[in-house]
């Protein structure tokens, strides 16, 4: 089998836009610039689909090496029949393969091992055979000082038995089937840690038990912390009995005293072997499909988060409210730069009400002051109340944002890179403002982890979750297209073919340099070299720059053939700029070139009719109830606006301007059946929720969207 052909197998492409992938992935290319660059060679594939071959074609090279290894330590055993090299050499599957291993795996000494170091492997194979019908005598015949007895004779044979049992890749495949089809996972609650405090969140796992093929993602999680964490015992397991006469109708063929023993060897390893090593791998399935949903609705989150509305380049003053502590208060320009900051008491036990507000708006007169955002923890909505009374000589919007991972930011090297001589809650004040101005920009600097959109993200696979957010935070900072002249190191680092080092090496450029005047510029960055520029070039924008054409996303590869469209039409490059009715002149079919196909023609006339369009929309004010500021405040019945400010699979999370965020089951999201949470909110979503239920005891709230 070929890389395509194993590819094939798995996804629905076609051999051409694989085998032009994989070419294009082989150069170095980035599947961001595939995607977006290269349509007629994928057969306009999207970043999905691209990264799923990648995917594919790296797990073929892993099986690959795989056999390699285990065709080499079979034939250092002197054990690699032409037969068994045969199936190993056509076999895909990797616990198939895995299984033609077993046999030859390096492993402690089991007691099937010792068995046969007494000499008891040829009793085995004739009770194997099923022929015999007097094992007592049999077994007489294999006697020695190592085997004082029948009866010890027949216990060797039945250990090796046992262990070619659990070697037979018929019984193992089909018992993985019994398995992913009938297996119960239970869990029972640790008696000595039942009444531990911490124990109460997993309450509802302390006596259960359901089919493990249709446990939910986020409840098979919730089991394996709840073990993790030692409050409950988990087993995963089918019916004993069914499992057994399945292995005695596939092995047993006779009925006489050699079966008994067969059958005595077969109890023995289902119940020492196969059970516990199909249990284990069946629970290990489960577990990296409960990751792979983890790490999508993870993902998914992000990308709405990071893909936010901005509010753009305006003057803000930002707050990062508290009581005792005070409120942080910082100005910052257009570019976000810090202007200046101070901290203000309006709250208690302080109370000082009217010096903060002469204070705010004489820095929202003195740093002309375009918005306000405020931070949504510890006393946000009291400061929310608290700058709409304040008298302002022009209307101001002011924005509540989501201050999660700011303080995380904060105390991070970056933030210290950025303000060496503030402290951290300076660097926190900061980033609530800038994230109004630009999420996307702010939130690159955090560990996506810390951002607080995920579901059980510390409980899923680490290195798989790291791969997934930084793809997605790629993706995100290259479908906006970023800035060259202003965007920081950690924006940079995410363009197509950049990375951090280069990142870094641009910074220092522009500092040294000045800003960039046109896209070219980018060569005379240290070790930029023309791969980097052509994987990178189309993602960042200059503007104002002399080419208009190097603040679009139409590549520097292609600015000949824009330039050729104006002039045929008799025109200047700049006239053609977001001119629908020149545009609509051309004919696409008149510029195909050879690396340039239709698809890319269409591409770049659409991004000419509005040439570095931001693909997000623009920020909005959203109001709370004024007369919900606690959980106290809140009735069953109540109709509210609210924020969705996670999304899980089993659900979304509302802000409704309270500490405790409540949840909107699946089934309460509306009528009829839902089975993706994303089809029917977003994050950051505006909604109106009904109150269902309060728990104020558990600080809990139960909200419905079907009103």
């Amino acid at each position: 089998m070929t890389t395509v052909e194993f590819i094939q197998k798995q996804l629905d492409v076609s051999e051409k836009s694989i085998n032009n992938t994989l070419q294009l992935l082989a150069e170095d290319c980035t599947i961001p610039f595939i995607a977006r660059y290269r349509k007629d060679k994928t057969g306009n594939l999207d970043e999905t689909q691209i990264e799923q071959i990648a995917k594919s074609s790296k797990q073929f090279e892993e099986i690959i090496k795989r056999k390699e290894s285990i065709l080499k330590s079979i034939e250092e055993q002197n054990a690699l029949t032409p037969e068994l090299q045969q199936r190993i050499r056509e076999c895909f599957d990797i616990q198939e393969l895995e299984d033609l291993y077993l046999p030859f795996k390096k492993r402690k000494k089991t007691r099937a091992d010792a068995a046969k170091e007494k000499g008891l492997e040829p009793l085995a194979k004739i009770i194997m055979s099923q022929k015999n019908n007097d094992v007592q005598f049999l077994a007489s015949r294999y006697l020695s000082n190592e085997v004082p007895s029948e009866e010890e004779a027949l216990q060797g044979a039945r250990d090796i038995m046992a262990e070619w049992i659990n070697e037979n890749m018929y019984v193992r495949k089909n018992l993985r089937r019994l398995f992913q089809r009938k297996a119960v996972i239970t869990s029972k609650v640790v008696k000595a840690k039942k009444d531990e405090e911490d124990a109460r969140k997993f309450s509802q796992y302390f006596e259960w038990e359901e089919n493990l093929s249709r446990t939910p993602s986020h409840r098979l999680l919730a089991m394996l912390r709840a073990e993790a964490e030692g409050f409950v015992k988990t087993n995963v397991g089918i019916d004993k009995s069914e499992a057994i006469d399945f292995i005695e109708k596939a092995i047993i063929k006779s009925s006489n005293e050699s079966s008994e023993q067969i059958s005595l060897a077969i109890k023995d390893s289902y119940k020492r072997l196969l059970e516990p090593a199909i249990s284990n791998e069946t629970l290990q399935e489960a577990k990296e499909k409960a990751d792979k949903k983890a790490i999508e609705i993870f993902s998914e989150n992000l990308g709405q988060l990071l893909l936010a509305p901005p509010l753009g380049e305006k003057r803000i003053l930002a707050i990062d409210p508290g009581y005792r502590s005070g409120c942080k208060v910082v100005c910052l320009d257009e570019k976000g730069d810090l202007l200046h900051n101070e901290t203000l008491y309006p709250h208690a036990p302080q109370n000082e009400t009217g010096m903060a507000m002469k204070k705010i708006r004489s820095m929202v007169n003195a740093y002309q002051i375009e918005a306000i955002s405020i931070g949504n923890g510890t006393a946000s909505r009291e400061t929310e109340f608290f700058i709409k009374k304040i008298a302002f000589d022009k209307p101001l919007q002011v924005f509540v944002v989501s201050e999660a991972g700011a303080s995380v930011y904060s105390a991070s090297k970056i933030a210290r890179d950025e303000f060496p001589t503030y402290d951290v809650t300076v660097r926190g004040a900061v980033s609530i403002g800038r994230r109004l101005s630009d999420p996307l920009a702010e939130l690159v600097k955090i560990d996506p982890k810390s951002i607080g959109v995920g579901q059980y993200q510390h409980d899923v696979d680490q290195t798989q979750l790291k791969n997934e957010l930084d793809s997605t935070v790629m993706r995100c900072v290259n479908a906006v297209g970023i800035n060259l002249n202003t965007a920081s190191k950690s924006l940079l680092s995410y363009v197509s073919g950049i990375g951090e080092k280069m990142a870094e090496n641009i910074v220092n450029y522009r500092a040294e340099n000045g800003a960039f005047e046109d896209r070219k510029q980018l060569k005379k960055v240290p070790r930029l070299g023309e791969k980097a520029f052509q994987q990178a070039a189309a993602f960042v924008r200059i503007s104002n720059a002399r080419n208009p054409l190097d603040n679009s996303a139409v590549h520097p590869e292609a600015y000949g053939i824009v330039e050729k469209m104006a002039k045929d039409l008799g025109i200047k490059t700049h006239e053609l700029i977001a001119s629908k009715e020149k545009i609509a002149l051309v004919k696409p079919e008149q510029y195909i070139t050879e690396d340039i196909g239709i698809l890319g023609i269409k591409d770049i006339l659409k991004e000419l009719e509005k040439p570095g369009l931001d693909p997000r929309k623009a920020a909005k004010v959203f109001e709370f109830d004024p007369h919900v500021k606690s959980i106290k405040d809140l009735k069953t019945g109540m109709i509210l606006p609210g924020i969705v400010n996670n999304i899980t699979a089993f659900g979304c999370f509302v802000d409704l301007g309270i500490k405790e965020s409540g949840l909107v089951h699946i089934s309460q999201l509306k009528d009829g059946f839902v089975s993706d949470v994303n089809e029917v909110v977003k994050l950051h979503q505006h909604v109106r929720v009904k109150v269902t239920e309060v728990d104020e005891a558990r600080k809990r709230v139960q909200l419905s969207m079907i009103l």
